[in-house]
């Protein structure tokens, strides 16, 4: 036998035994044809299939259903479905996963007159699929967990100053953000450190990038470090270690005595005044870039005064923006939502804000929301 001549082999040859599955059937889907391959995939013979079965049968139940509401009429619509995901029921009543594509062919007038299908054993995809999902939930879980830890600490107590926290997360897809809160006395007489910030992205990435933020607030808190100098110091700890770039942070220190607030934000929105006796105001002071945009750049800080009885609110930008609302429109609506909180409880208060802002519809960014009232 000479080696070097080419192999050939005829068409019958390579269809029959073609690296898929393939199947001719009428338009309601009896076998008209299979391949050798499609034998050998469902351990049925074409004695069994050819004009005995229809395409349809050989699936699982959901996958018939799916074929009568979808497959079928998508094929007849279009002419041809790609790489859909379906269960074949073999012969030893097994399932296999399969990846089937099917097209109309018509002949010279256009009528249609028959069906032709390749079918691909997707058991390897399918198991790798499964591992990845379960990967990622298994991520998830970490990183939801790595969250609760750090958000689930009990508020601080002082005299004259009452706390109300609301954190609620996305509701679309599986991964954890990054949001997130914190309030802890400092060591002047009388004061306390408030917190909110946003990590950019998602995931157990972002919810170690939130602890490692938030630990640098409190260790820089704890140097005696104002508000904007701060800020700055965390700037240069997340330029330093590569960590929460464009990340945003709201920073607050409040003195319960007297109600004298001095705060920073580095790209976050402007925390909310709501004054007793008086009309709710955005706090406009205080404001530079995200984190790690432009280092060493000095950051600036605002003052403020909460008369006795009034509340500072800090949040994240997913209590005043999303897909449909602009972030100035968001907090136009969020000063007239606060007109109506009236003297109600920090805790009250978060909850009313984000109701008003009906943020308990579907979103695709968390939110955070962080109340002090003080006498």
């Amino acid at each position: 036998m000479d080696r070097s001549a080419p192999f050939e082999e005829t068409a019958e040859e390579l269809l029959e035994d073609a690296p898929c599955g393939y199947l001719s059937t009428d338009l309601d889907g009896t076998l008209l044809r299979v391949n050798r391959t499609f034998e050998r995939l469902t351990g049925l013979s074409r004695e069994a299939l050819v004009r005995r079965r229809r395409f349809q049968d050989l699936l699982s139940p959901g996958g018939r259903i799916y074929h009568e509401t979808h497959y079928a009429p998508l094929l007849h619509m279009q002419g041809a479905v790609r790489e859909i995901a379906v269960d074949i029921v073999r012969a030893d009543g097994t399932l296999m996963a399969a990846l089937v594509n099917s097209v109309l062919v018509r002949d010279d007038t256009a009528t249609p007159r028959s069906i032709r299908t390749v079918v691909f054993d997707a058991t390897h995809r399918r198991r790798y699929e499964q591992e990845l999902l379960k990967a990622r939930r298994r991520e998830h879980d970490i990183a939801a967990e790595l969250q609760r830890s750090m958000l689930s600490g009990a508020l601080p107590l002082a005299a004259r100053l009452e706390l109300g926290v609301l954190y609620r997360p996305a509701v679309a897809g599986l991964e954890v953000g990054g949001d997130w809160y914190d309030a802890f006395p400092l060591d002047r007489p009388d004061t306390i450190g408030l917190v909110v910030g946003d990590v950019v992205g998602r995931g157990i990435e972002a919810a170690a990038t939130m602890g490692q933020l938030r630990s640098a607030v409190r260790a820089l808190a704890s140097t005696d470090l104002r508000p904007g100098r701060l800020l700055g110091a965390l700037d240069a700890y997340a330029h330093r270690h590569e960590v929460g770039r464009m990340s945003t942070v709201v920073y607050a220190e409040l003195c319960t005595r007297d109600g004298h607030v001095r705060y920073a934000c580095a790209g976050h929105p402007p925390p909310l005044i709501v004054a007793a006796g008086a009309e709710p105001a955005l706090a406009l002071g205080g404001r530079s870039l995200p984190l790690d945009v432009d280092a060493g750049v000095p950051r600036t800080e605002g003052t403020a005064v909460l008369p006795e009885g009034s509340t500072l609110v800090l949040f994240t930008d997913g209590l005043v923006e999303s897909r449909t609302r602009p972030l100035m429109v968001g907090l136009n609506e969020l000063v007239a939502a606060a007109r109506r909180v009236g003297d109600d409880a920090p805790a009250e208060i978060v909850e009313r804000l984000a109701d008003d802002l009906g943020v308990r519809t579907e979103r695709t960014d968390d939110l955070c929301v962080l109340a002090a009232r003080v006498g």
